[in-house]
């Protein structure tokens, strides 16, 4: 990728290219790493030991001001009144149409406190356009935030060993502020790779060397590696990437996630009367797990392939990836609700040929969602 000052370089760029990361997206005007090593080698190692991501690209909102809970509470169809302080939630964020303009991991810091950890689009914006019409009192920003990620089954001990007392009696979705040693951090036991896993939020830029290289050595009896967020390991766990499997056309009962509206409260939030009609009326596409018949498929999809049912268009493939530890070509379809039920057979059209496909269950591993609970 071709630098350029329009995108910016995280606190750990420069420990990136010095540990070898070998490409970079945009992410949120964002330089993001995309690998040290082979997809596969990495998802070992993610599976097996423990790695630590730069993903700052996961830019901050940070809501603050006496009318800070009414505010956030109103951006989510998720109820937020039982979200206490120190406590983390996967939230979505709905336009007027039910449409997801994001879908971030809320940290509450304090009664009036919050920060949303925003996938890929403009939520600093849209939060700030809905603030001047609200009439609350509250202020919105992007705070002296960048985050690391440390996953894998051996990241418990390793962060035990970095934060102590406080690591031990952090439990899964929970979050504090906290230091190691005199850097101020925010340390989250939350993550995007379904293993037990933690978030380290640096909030003081200029020590992002410092703070990547403690965590290095510290991991190193450990086996640490770099790594960057597994499109294997993702997919099998049923984890969904925003602008991949949802956007703004998207609503929370076609990806599955009506558990996280809740229209049954007094109070409004933004999208609530066009989520009821849906709720009402039933979804008329659902994304649906797939496992894709055939030789392995070594390259991701650029684009979302067609797919058909008894010759007819009935959807797209959004996501797709070969899992070595599977030994299958797995993914998403967002298909006709009429064609995603188990075991139903679709054809996905491939730009190397056509693929049988067969609608299964997901997530596609661990579906209790045990392994991050672990300890």
């Amino acid at each position: 990728m071709t630098l350029t000052p329009r995108i910016r370089k995280s606190p750990y760029f420069d420990a990136t290219v010095r540990y070898g990361a070998t490409s970079f997206m945009a992410y949120n005007n964002m330089y993001l790493p995309l690998g040290y090593d082979t997809p596969e080698n990495e998802f070992w190692h993610i599976v097996n030991d423990v790695t630590l991501w730069d993903v700052a690209v996961q830019r901050i909102v940070e809501i603050t001001g006496p009318d800070a809970f009414a505010f956030t509470n109103m951006l989510t169809p998720r109820d937020l009144t039982p979200c206490r302080v120190g406590q983390c939630k996967y939230v979505l964020i709905t336009n007027a149409e039910g449409g997801i303009v994001n879908d971030p991991v809320l940290s509450r810091l304090g009664e009036n406190h919050f920060w949303l950890s925003r996938a890929d689009s403009d939520l600093l914006l849209w939060a700030k356009g809905v603030a001047v019409f609200a009439g609350m009192d509250v202020d919105i920003r992007e705070p002296d935030a960048s985050a690391l990620q440390i996953q894998g089954p051996k990241s418990r001990p390793l962060v035990v060993d970095l934060f102590g007392d406080v690591a031990e009696a952090l439990a899964y979705y929970e979050c504090t502020a906290c230091t190691l040693g005199d850097i101020p951090v925010v340390l989250a036991r939350t993550g995007w790779s379904a293993e037990i896993g933690y978030e380290v939020y640096l909030r003081d830029a200029s020590r992002g060397d410092e703070l990547w290289e403690t965590i290095m050595a510290a991991g190193r009896p450990y086996g640490i590696a770099p790594a960057s967020p597994s499109r294997i390991r993702r997919i099998e766990a049923g984890i969904l990437d925003y602008r991949v499997d949802m956007d703004t056309d998207t609503n929370p009962y076609e990806i599955g996630l009506g558990r996280l509206v809740k229209l049954d409260v007094d109070t409004d939030f933004i999208g609530k009367d066009a989520l009821g009609r849906i709720a009402s009326t039933g979804a008329g596409r659902l994304l649906a797990g797939v496992v894709v018949d055939g030789e392995p498929i070594r390259d991701t999809n650029q684009y979302r392939w067609p797919v058909r049912r008894d010759g007819t268009r009935v959807g797209v493939l959004t996501s797709l990836v070969y899992t070595p530890r599977l030994e299958k070509n797995i993914g998403y379809v967002m298909v006709e609700t009429s064609s995603s039920a188990l075991e139903t057979r679709l054809v996905v059209e491939t730009p190397d040929g056509e693929r049988a496909a067969t609608v299964v269950h997901k997530p596609f591993v661990d579906a209790g969602k045990v392994l991050p609970r672990r300890g």
